[in-house]
């Protein structure tokens, strides 16, 4: 691509999530190409008074504010300007140029209220942010709001054509990075292993997945579970689970290939990446009919898919993968490793370029489609 974009991005607060990671990797792919990319945040929100109390109950002591917040963006030499405080990004803050994307509902009230001069305006939809204790109307606001939409995965797409009446929604799907997330054919470990990704949010069903442990475990006492997270496990933890906290990313891929089943239960998923970087590692997946998942996820084939919330289903199908002889493992992983095989960040930088280059040059409100 001979054109050179100016784009700025507008990021909630940074963080060691899954979102703030695509992001990570988006910017950092788009600036090797040689586009000015600008990544706008702001300040961490201040510790309420509530949030310290809450801590002084649980004996966790005064939750002080964190001078820093440890992010996927960390040691990438991109620009990446954080506001002194918490609060909305105005024009004063973003640089004239040809793309302003905004990557969470509430970035998306702030892009759409920028002045034309800095970019056609897009919303990157990384999920359906229509939770409880969020403001949910404002929430389905932003995706009616006239800005060009990148989604993640064909249930987003879907959603923003039936739900909203947006038909120029652009899907281009997240992916896995093949030289992080890889691993050899193997067999079964020697006493059956069960992994899944630790939250402190409810939305992500680890009340679930602990639940059907329990049940596995009654026919398989030998079960080992690893588990890792961003998140410091509560009280009521299992201690005889495996627990790594916030490891470093070359030491997933490790983990993910210890595991003869890789478990996840959301209630509501915008893709889902550790099942498929837990794939791409020959791991099979059982998992809800959510996010990518639904989609990748085929049941007797590369895993187990079952409905969301359904303990005995999910129970069910962890022995079922672990159930199976050394050869019938073996096919599954293969399958398992082939689905992720098909998904690469390349492909996907390739496309979301594409689609912010025609974004700039039809400027906003005209429908497009990324040219085959």
């Amino acid at each position: 691509m001979s054109e050179r974009l100016r784009i700025s991005i507008i990021s909630p607060p940074l963080n060691m999530s899954g979102g703030i990671k695509v992001i990570a990797i988006y910017a950092k792919a788009l600036a090797e190409r040689g586009h000015r990319v600008i990544v706008i945040s702001p300040a961490q929100p201040a510790v309420t008074t509530k949030q310290r109390v809450k801590a002084l109950l649980k004996g966790k002591g005064w939750r002080k504010q964190p001078s820093r917040t440890p992010s996927h963006l960390d040691g990438l030499g991109l620009d990446s300007r954080i506001l002194p405080e918490c609060r909305p990004v105005t024009d004063q803050d973003v640089p004239d140029g040809d793309v302003v994307i905004a990557t969470w509902w509430e970035t998306a009230e702030w892009v759409a209220k920028l002045d034309d001069s800095k970019g056609a305006k897009m919303y990157f939809v990384q999920g359906h942010e229509v939770f409880p204790h969020l403001p949910v109307e404002r929430v389905r606001a932003t995706y009616r709001l006239p800005l060009q939409k990148i989604v993640i995965a064909k249930w987003l797409q879907d959603l923003m054509r039936e739900e909203y009446g947006d038909e120029s929604a652009q899907l281009v799907s997240n992916a896995v990075d093949h030289k992080q997330f890889f691993a050899p054919p193997r067999t079964k470990q020697s006493k059956p292993t069960v992994g899944f990704l630790y939250s402190a949010m409810p939305v992500k069903g680890v009340d679930v997945v602990m639940a059907a442990v329990r049940l596995v475990r009654q026919r398989f006492p030998e079960l080992q579970v690893i588990a890792f997270g961003i998140y410091q496990p509560d009280e009521y933890f299992d201690t005889e689970i495996e627990f790594h906290y916030s490891p470093p990313q070359a030491e997933l891929r490790d983990l993910y290939a210890r595991c003869d089943v890789w478990v996840t239960a959301s209630r509501s998923e915008g893709f889902n990446l550790p099942a498929m970087e837990a794939m791409a590692c020959r791991t099979p997946v059982v998992a809800t009919r959510t996010g990518w998942p639904e989609q990748g996820v085929v049941s007797g084939k590369n895993g187990v898919l079952v409905d969301i919330d359904d303990v005995e289903g999910l129970a069910e199908g962890i022995a079922a993968i672990i159930s199976l002889s050394e050869t019938d493992w073996r096919v599954v992983s293969d399958q398992a490793y082939q689905t992720a095989a098909a998904y690469s960040w390349e492909n996907s930088i390739q496309q979301f370029e594409q689609v912010l280059a025609h974004a700039a040059d039809a400027k906003i409100g005209s429908s497009f489609h990324i040219p085959t």
